[in-house]
């Protein structure tokens, strides 16, 4: 037990590093406050459209995203057919005071959209700053709690990808899933998703346990979570831990304990394929997860590396994505291109990694595939639709 364990232990202690990063999505919900505005200034869709870029460029810890970000803004820039955007770019320093005072100084230089920053408090920080001037503000956030009014969070949501899953497994006769979930405010944000999807499709929540955040605390858990499934008579286990959390632990426990993937569903919030040591895992095996859409994000990895040398990190899509909106709406000849109103538009926008849209509350829907495990490899189930109002969505 102690060899085939190895790995998921070494994954585990590795998720407080990640987790500096995931900061994104892990601010304290109480400590944010949804900025009112976002009525947009009006466009001259014949010139130039200043758009700030706030970006963590001199943070020792996230310079690296800042690059790829700043390099994907400026590949979709060039994309662009007919639109000029006059990209400015402004560093944050990952300081959500500075945040602040670069989004107040951009939009005083001319400024009529802000993308970025990347993190949550740092977004909501900008967004709060220039709400009274009716600027928008497109984060790198994935953090719900700070969407609203003036601000809209273009990172993959919880609530999406929870949403694409129980949709999908209920329409395969799935309708009652326990939750599982670590004891932090990634685990909370999850377990929150679910419980919301689970009500939009119709899935009982049968049961939810947690966990604390340490090795000792998912291996206490393992009997706890086999227990509930069995009592509860639940067909699904939804899983909210990623690859560097707790999930190499459970995939490789679970089953040992009892929770046969072929009598229970098991699906989670975080890929799966990544590392792919995951794919090896009896739990694993026949499970659900989501992956953006294949053929957009290989062309979009492949115009990067031809124009930068190098791939791009997973996040700098995000750029191009607020890049891809904005052209697009400009493009359409539109006064009102910066509006909430004209950013939610319900057909959405093409992407770097498929279909997405805002929405009116800030949050964000994307296209994303249903994905399995079968011998080891990655098997689509359902393809990520490339509209909306099909199915997925």
């Amino acid at each position: 037990m102690l060899a085939v364990l190895s790995t998921p232990r070494k994954l585990l202690r590795k998720a407080m590093a990640v987790a500096a990063l995931m900061g994104l999505a892990a601010c304290d919900p109480a400590m944010m406050t949804a900025p009112s505005g976002g009525s947009g200034p009006n466009v001259n869709t014949n010139a130039p459209i200043p758009v700030a870029l706030l970006i963590p460029r001199s943070d020792s810890g996230a310079g690296a995203v800042a690059a790829s970000l700043e390099n994907a803004a400026r590949l979709a820039v060039a994309s662009l057919d007919g639109v000029q955007i006059d990209l400015r770019v402004y560093d944050t320093a990952g300081d959500a005071q500075r945040a602040a005072v670069q989004a107040e100084t951009a939009v005083a230089e001319g400024a009529q959209i802000i993308l970025g920053p990347l993190f949550g408090e740092a977004a909501n920080a900008a967004g709060v700053a220039v709400a009274d001037n009716g600027v928008n503000v497109l984060s790198f956030s994935n953090n719900p709690s700070i969407a609203g009014g003036n601000v809209f969070v273009l990172g993959p949501t919880f609530r999406n990808t929870a949403n694409r899953l129980l949709g999908y497994a209920s329409r395969q006769g799935r309708n009652s899933v326990v939750i599982v979930h670590p004891q932090n405010v990634e685990g909370e944000f999850g377990k929150a998703a679910i419980q919301a999807a689970a009500t939009q499709n119709g899935v009982r929540v049968a049961a939810i346990e947690s966990f604390p955040f340490s090795q000792e605390g998912v291996t206490s858990a393992v009997p706890r979570i086999q227990s509930a499934v069995s009592s509860t008579g639940a067909d699904s286990l939804f899983l909210t831990s990623n690859a560097a959390g707790a999930l190499p632990t459970l995939l490789q426990m679970l089953p040992e304990a009892g929770l046969n993937p072929e009598t229970t569903q098991y699906m989670g919030l975080a890929r799966w394929d990544v590392p792919t040591q995951i794919l090896s895992m009896p739990g694993a095996q026949g499970g659900y997860f989501t992956l953006p859409d294949t053929a957009a994000k290989n062309a979009f990895d492949s115009r990067y590396r031809a124009q930068f040398g190098a791939d791009p990190h997973p996040l700098a899509g995000l750029a191009f994505d607020g890049i891809a909106a904005i052209g697009a709406l400009v493009r359409q000849g539109r006064s009102d291109a910066l509006s909430a109103r004209a950013l939610t538009q319900n057909s959405g926008f093409q992407g770097a990694n498929g279909v997405f849209r805002l929405r009116p509350d800030g949050t964000n829907e994307r296209g994303l595939a249903v994905a399995t495990v079968r011998n080891n490899q990655v098997t689509i189930l359902d393809p990520a639709p490339s509209g909306f109002g099909g199915a997925g969505f």
